[in-house]
């Protein structure tokens, strides 16, 4: 995931990383139900690569306004 955050990715390449992540949780816990695995991954704090992806996209965009901000003043 290193450095994704500054490409423009498409919906099916996010669902795509996300069913790798939901894929390993199912085998890890030995189940098929997709709200287990959600369940299972809300308990231990772990965020889906969009979810993580959105948030690391954010802090980028935010640290490029800030250093544009500096330049202009």
């Amino acid at each position: 995931m290193y450095g994704l955050e500054s490409f423009s990715l498409c919906q099916y390449q996010l669902k795509s990383l996300d069913f790798v992540i939901n894929t390993f949780f199912m085998k890890l816990f030995k189940t098929s139900d997709i709200h287990v695995v959600a369940e299972c991954q809300e308990l231990f704090g772990f965020d889906l690569p969009s979810v993580q992806l959105a948030r690391r996209r954010k802090k980028l965009f935010d640290k490029f306004e800030r250093y544009r901000d500096s330049l202009l003043s």
